[in-house]
């Protein structure tokens, strides 16, 4: 079964095989609840929305007490997120409000145990390029960000797996170091984190682009359960030691 639905600006595919024949009608109506519930977190986190939670929180029209317990859910993973990158993630844009950086991610992985909960043997959702899988295997491109239309490495995901890439290609310079407001001064093209779960790897992804090359290889590399892997600005790319185990050119 593969449903595509947009939502959030982007375009997301839900991929769902090894379904029963018992549960395929549970299945598909867990697509449809999928589907639906990634249009419920545009209504309430979208910054771009003004009746969305998010920005009446940010006019201070909604104290975050009244909001939903999912935007007190995603800001305290936010807060997280910033604690273990050092800061270098962060819920605030231009001093506001802003848990984009997180909650696509949140989102896609809170959907994709949507579909194994109804039944579903194996499972892809794709976010705009961020991946969240369950069994497979499946196997996840990397866009190469300085050649379009090619790929700069291939994952080979098994079981509960994640996929998230930060970079300034599509969107053009959107990640700012927290610190001064400015891009990174050593900015990577991308950089892609793997771990178990899409919130974590998105904004894991996020913080490294934040900090720039050398810091963030460093860090990536000291990150407990995870892997990464890089492009730099000159089309140069390095990986972390954890990365060889999912890279599916050494999967064979």
């Amino acid at each position: 079964m593969l449903h595509v639905e947009e939502a959030m600006g982007t375009v997301f595919s839900l991929d769902v095989r090894e379904v029963p024949d018992a549960d395929r009608p549970r299945v598909r109506a867990a697509l449809d609840g999928a589907a639906a519930w990634l249009h419920r977190v545009d209504e309430v986190f979208s910054p771009w929305r003004a009746d969305s939670q998010i920005s009446r929180l940010r006019r201070g029209e909604l104290e975050l007490s009244r909001c939903d317990a999912d935007v007190r859910d995603v800001l305290r993973l936010c807060g997280e997120a910033e604690r273990t990158s050092g800061g270098w993630f962060s819920a605030r844009y231009a001093g506001e409000v802003d848990p984009t950086g997180l909650v696509k991610g949140w989102a896609v992985e809170r959907a994709a145990r949507m579909l194994v909960s109804a039944g579903a043997g194996s499972v892809c959702v794709n976010g705009g390029g961020d991946v969240q899988t369950h069994g497979g295997p499946w196997r996840v491109g990397i866009a190469d960000p300085l050649r379009p239309g090619e790929l700069a490495a291939v994952v080979e995901a098994r079981g509960e797996l994640a996929v998230a890439t930060s970079g300034p290609a599509e969107r053009g310079c959107h990640i700012l170091d927290p610190y001064t407001g400015a891009p990174p001064a050593d900015q990577l093209a991308s950089v892609t984190v793997v771990c178990r779960g899409l919130a974590d790897a998105d904004a894991w992804a996020t913080a490294a682009c934040a900090m720039g090359a050398g810091r963030a290889r460093r860090w990536l590399q000291r990150l407990p359960d995870a892997a990464a892997f890089a492009v730099t600005a000159d089309g140069t790319t390095w990986r972390t030691s954890g990365f060889a185990r999912y890279d599916a050119a050494m999967c064979v």
